[in-house]
């Protein structure tokens, strides 16, 4: 299983609204190296929903139910979507600061290149970051 990070503004699309639509499609993804992430995805991965723009922080966990497809939405035909699912909402929400914060998190991409909309995360990472966030 690999581990990711995916984004959304959450007056666009909140961590609340992708937790009751069940799955949806992750589309609007504009940038080419986002667009290899989503590629590389595969079913069961795991992803953490980070609220970016107002809140800057690790709200849930979703996990990818459909690998990558034609994004419906592109109308150059470019970029593809994945579909997700929310699977756990966070008791702590992780906030950017916090990530920043933890030395063993300075090589994280979310640290390095923090406007990256879609990213992968180590498992180290994952096990760090889901621990601050009180899950187990």
């Amino acid at each position: 299983m690999a581990y990711w990070l995916i984004k959304s503004e959450p007056g666009t699309w909140s961590w609340e609204q992708h937790r009751k639509k069940g799955a949806d499609a992750w589309t609007g993804v504009r940038n080419h190296q986002a667009k290899t992430h989503l590629k590389a995805m595969k079913k069961g991965d795991r992803a953490f929903f980070y609220h970016s723009g107002e809140g800057k922080e690790i709200v849930g966990i979703s996990e990818v139910v459909l690998e990558a497809y034609a994004d419906t939405t592109d109308k150059t035909g470019a970029f593809v979507c994945v579909d997700f699912k929310a699977v756990e909402a966070v008791s702590n929400p992780v906030s950017l600061a916090a990530i920043k914060a933890e030395k063993k998190l300075a090589d994280m991409v979310l640290v390095k290149n923090s406007r990256l909309s879609v990213q992968p995360v180590s498992a180290e990472e994952w096990k760090l970051v889901r621990k601050m966030a009180g899950l187990k």
